[in-house]
């Protein structure tokens, strides 16, 4: 039929553009995000654009989310605003057979929700974990950068130097602060290098420099010139505790715990939750052409923010053991369901959403 072909190419188009300005908006506040981590030493700059990668992959379910619900809202407000859908309505065409061109037009999108939501999220989680343990695993000359104070996480060290080469063979104005049963040692040197034993182990040795140890508060400290002095650089071990959001799906399955339940639960909730945003989209999209046109925007929005944010409440009770399983992976979409066919038939038998007598009552309180 002519207006489900128009309203698919107009779907698509829109859809497209809605896509692309969200993916700009989250890339954009990721960048910043991930370059601040680097900036800070959390992550490796050299991996900041896989990281993005990695993360833009992992939110691309909700993006298409979003997507679906907006392109739907923004096609049927405007075909109400530009009197398109009164002329379809006139010709014999219900509300109720705009359902069928839509779902075929999200079949698509609900699939790719289900794959990134099953697939892409967890597979994301888990590299982006392992990118930031290999990154974390380093010595601690590598985690020292000229300039700035760096605090050792294997060992109650505090490493400053001043210069160093490219290749962090040679360090120069080095300040190394450790404290150990209450005793505090402090290490001065003007230069360094770094030596490897044949057993494998690392130091930093420095040369022409001082050795203070002592007890805070009390002045029985002892200082010591010395030519050469090594300090053994340890290494951080890594602590690779799986994620409930980098596991499987299948594997969440395989062992039903709480954590894990909730997770498929929350994972689950993402089609469901594109199902019932997508139908709902056709009866909120009517609009008065007397009325402002962003109302439908904000409510889109809003009816967003508020399922997503229920979701993660049912997958924090869920996690809790406040609520079943069952109860959380369904209650809440069924309970839209309904509400989305409650909006449908006031809408087919052309009745206001919200009772004009509410807006007496309210307006006479």
């Amino acid at each position: 039929m002519i207006f489900e072909r128009s309203l698919q190419r107009e779907l698509a188009y829109t859809a497209g553009a809605v896509f692309m300005v969200l993916l700009t908006i989250f890339l954009t506040t990721m960048m910043i995000r991930i370059v601040g981590f680097a900036a800070s030493g959390e992550v490796d700059p050299k991996d900041v654009l896989v990281l993005i990668g990695l993360t833009v992959i992992g939110y691309l379910a909700v993006m298409l989310v979003v997507t679906l619900f907006v392109s739907i809202l923004f096609v049927l407000t405007r075909w109400y605003r530009d009197s398109e859908m009164v002329v379809w309505l006139a010709s014999g065409v219900s509300l109720t057979r705009f359902i069928k061109p839509i779902a075929t037009f999200a079949a698509p999108m609900l699939l790719l929700i289900a794959f990134f939501a099953y697939v892409g999220w967890p597979w994301s989680n888990a590299q982006n974990k392992l990118i930031r343990a290999r990154f974390q695993q380093r010595d601690e000359v590598s985690l020292l950068a000229p300039g700035q104070f760096r605090e050792s996480p294997a060992s109650h060290r505090v490493f400053f130097v001043e210069k160093m080469t490219p290749d962090q063979a040679k360090v120069e104005n080095v300040f190394v602060t450790s404290t150990e049963n209450g005793k505090v040692s402090v290490v001065v040197s003007k230069q360094g290098h770094t030596e490897t034993e044949k057993d494998g182990a690392r130091f930093v040795v420095l040369d022409n420099g001082r050795r203070y140890d002592g007890e805070p508060g009390k002045p029985d400290f002892r200082i010591m010139e010395f030519e050469r002095y090594g300090v053994k650089i340890t290494q951080q071990p890594v602590v690779n505790k799986p994620s409930t959001t980098g596991l499987p799906t299948l594997a969440l399955l395989r062992h039903p715990s709480n954590t894990n339940l909730a997770e498929f639960a929350w994972r689950t909730g993402l089609p469901l939750m594109a199902i019932n945003l997508m139908l709902l989209g056709i009866p909120l999209a009517y609009q008065n052409p007397r009325r402002g046109r962003t109302i439908n925007l904000v409510m889109a929005v809003l009816i967003f923010l508020t399922y997503s944010n229920l979701l993660n409440v049912v997958q924090s009770w869920v996690e809790q053991g406040r609520m079943s399983f069952v109860v959380g992976l369904l209650g809440l979409h069924v309970i839209v369901t309904a509400l989305v066919v409650i909006v449908f038939w006031l809408r087919v038998r052309n009745r206001p959403l919200i009772s004009r007598a509410l807006f007496k009552r309210t307006a006479g309180a």
